[in-house]
């Protein structure tokens, strides 16, 4: 289910951006946990392209297994959030144990479940800022 004119997602690197996007919302499915969050205007700039960083930490298992996981991430990211991901997000997938041996067509519908849990989440947030 590859898609073409999908939005061009841009990469987390900073291990900076990576703890911002952990204060946001976050969901859990068995194959994924995503954390979402909206970056103000400041940080964006001209350039609002969605940011997406995937993670997986020893819990998942050795580095082969890791890697692993961050593979079939990135492969579910450009099925389903690169046509779904909403400008000015920045979007962390965290591997956990179950995503590397999870059949891809669930992991697919773990992260699309995930997404709509983030931005039911969203709408329930109250807001912050300018002494509401």
């Amino acid at each position: 289910m590859r898609t073409s004119g999908a939005t061009p997602l841009q990469r987390l690197l900073r291990r900076a951006d990576f703890l911002r996007a952990a204060r946001g919302v976050k969901a859990a499915t068995p194959g994924l946990v995503l954390q979402v969050r909206r970056r103000s205007p400041d940080e964006t700039g001209a350039d609002d392209r969605p940011r997406v960083g995937y993670t997986a930490s020893r819990k998942v298992g050795n580095a082969v297994i890791r890697n692993r996981a961050r593979r079939r991430l990135r492969s579910a990211v450009t099925d389903v959030l690169s046509v779904r991901a909403q400008p000015g997000h920045d979007y962390v997938l965290i591997a956990r144990a179950a995503t590397a041996d999870r059949p891809y067509d669930a992991l697919l519908a773990d992260l699309g479940k995930a997404l709509d849990r983030a931005a039911g989440n969203r709408s329930h947030q109250p807001s912050r800022g300018h002494g509401s």
